[in-house]
């Protein structure tokens, strides 16, 4: 078994992760190492133009390929979980959508007792991670690493939407990273001048050149190294399938994501120690709330056929179609292949009573069909889909270690429908969508309903439908949950409750889950929790 010493170890190269790395080793102080699972091998290509993430959702070279437990809650299926591994993790492998969420999600956390986390907290992190030329310099970062831009309207299909949006009272939104998140607006989207912007391209390519940071693929963490109660390093399987050690003088940092962070822990002795016990992991601290309060936004997907061509993008995904389509991409970087998944988002009200958008919908102006397994490509029947769900979601499932093997996959028990409020509002997320597209000009367009279908109507056909279709959005929370009561697992510092040396830093700490995707939230979490490592390291 090897050994090297750094000051900090930073485990995993995700949206947060590649983030802690690029701000800790920025000035040269400090040996920074970095280990991440994933290997740079064919897929990676892929990772460059935003419509790839097809080809990379089901990819075993750059993609965990998880699957859930089933469950009554969805109709006992096991629902595919695919997780980014990679450089970059999921930030590489995503639908490239930028979205903060709201205001209200920052400010509940501190609400909780998160000191440091309200908006006004958060919103100069968010600002840093950003380079765009939208909204407001009071919102909007000028000069950070991630560029955003704003999705194209490459189709006709765009402003008949918005004008039907617009009919039923949903205003149009220039900027919903901005002051308010209401209204209907083309995607905010991680891409620059057609191409992915993720951490990979954006922190890790930079940090890589710098003398103090050894980045290390291939090698999958199968343990933290705990001497009594403070973290001083790491064990893992490097590609030549041997058995390595690092050790940090400084800190650990754990950023492997919703799924891996947790199951770190637990293989590592640091959990429930019931759960420890019955998978033959001896238990070394007590932290009963590794694994629980998993959240994802859940949602079903509806689908409509349009009566003429033209509206769709379908012919640019086909044949001739997409041979052209290649050829644009190749010499101008525009195209649907410039684009990333789900291009016009709608953020609205279930009850007109309520302060806060809790509605979110994503809109695309083509049809997705399964090939084999998970893979996916675009089909030919001219029509359109969106998915329309629950913000801010309430119930909640638990992730864990299945056993001592570093190698099996987590057990990932999700709940959802559990509260009446999840069910209420997934009723009218739905009644919200076919609302819009009754809507002229948009309903002139329209075939038929495909799914769920006009059969569909009662509250109850409706919750049928979601449950035995419905699928995650990828938007995976909350397994080490940020707090100070029992159930917590790091504090408002993101240091892991009872281990010195030891913090986590990716969407796991999140407390709720945000009112939108998670691949910026969490990219924020690494820009504030490497301000919080050098902060304590200067004292």
């Amino acid at each position: 078994m090897t050994s090297d010493a750094y000051d900090f170890i930073v485990v995993g190269s995700g949206s947060a992760g590649g983030a802690v790395l690029g701000r800790l080793s920025e000035s040269g102080r400090y040996r920074v190492l970095c280990l991440e699972a994933g290997t740079k091998g064919p897929g990676y290509v892929f990772t460059k133009p935003p419509a790839g993430t097809v080809f990379l959702v089901n990819n075993p070279k750059v993609n965990w390929r998880y699957y859930s437990e089933p469950h009554e809650s969805f109709a006992n299926r096991n629902i595919y979980v695919p997780r980014g591994k990679m450089l970059g993790g999921s930030s590489s492998i995503n639908g490239t959508v930028y979205n903060r969420g709201q205001k209200l999600d920052y400010d509940t956390w501190a609400q909780m007792g998160c000191r440091g986390w309200s908006y006004d907290d958060v919103l100069p992190f968010l600002k840093k991670l950003e380079s765009t030329t939208l909204g407001e310099d009071a919102y909007r970062g000028r000069s950070g690493p991630i560029r955003v831009t704003e999705a194209a309207k490459i189709s006709p299909f765009y402003d008949l939407f918005i004008k039907s949006a617009n009919a039923v009272g949903i205003p149009s939104n220039p900027d919903y990273s901005g002051a308010a998140q209401d209204g209907v607006a083309m995607a905010q989207q991680t891409v620059h001048r057609g191409m992915r912007s993720s951490t990979a391209t954006q922190y890790l390519a930079q940090a890589r050149r710098r003398g103090n940071v050894t980045i290390v693929t291939g090698a999958e963490a199968s343990a933290l190294i705990l001497e009594g109660r403070r973290c001083v390093g790491v064990r893992y399987r490097g590609e030549d399938g041997r058995e390595h050690e690092a050790r940090a003088s400084r800190e650990v940092i754990v950023c492997c994501g919703t799924a891996n962070s947790p199951k770190l822990l637990e293989l590592s002795g640091i959990g429930n120690p019931e759960i420890l016990s019955q998978i033959g992991i001896a238990p070394v601290h007590e932290l009963p709330g590794v694994g629980e309060n998993l959240r994802d936004h859940y949602a079903g997907i509806l689908k409509w056929r349009f009566n003429r061509e033209g509206i769709s993008i379908a012919k640019m995904g086909r044949g001739l179609g997409l041979l052209r389509e290649i050829l644009r991409y190749g010499l101008f970087r525009t195209g649907f292949i410039s684009q990333g998944i789900g291009t016009m988002r709608v953020f609205c009200r279930s009850r007109p009573d309520l302060e806060n958008p809790d509605i979110m919908m994503v809109v695309a102006p083509y049809l997705i069909e399964l090939k084999r397994g998970e893979d996916r490509k675009m089909s030919p029947i001219e029509g359109f889909f969106m998915y329309s769900h629950v913000q801010r979601t309430e119930s909640t499932g638990s992730l864990h270690a299945r056993s001592a093997d570093p190698a099996e996959p987590p057990a990932i028990h999700f709940r959802f429908l559990q509260t009446e409020t999840d069910r209420r509002v997934a009723v009218e997320a739905v009644r919200k969508a076919r609302e819009i597209i009754a809507a002229d000009p948009i309903a002139g367009t329209i075939a038929e309903e495909l799914q769920p279908g006009p059969s569909i109507q009662s509250d109850e056909e409706i919750l049928d439908f979601l449950r035995s279709t419905g699928q995650i959005t990828h938007h995976m929370v909350g397994t080490c949950r940020m707090g100070h009561d029992p159930m917590a697992v790091v504090d408002d510092r993101l240091r892991v409750h009872g281990i010195a040396g030891l913090r986590v830093a990716d969407a796991s700490i999140m407390p709720t889950i945000p009112s939108g995707n998670t691949n910026v939230p969490c990219i924020m979490v690494g820009e504030k929790c490497a301000a919080m490592v050098l902060e304590d390291a200067k004292s």
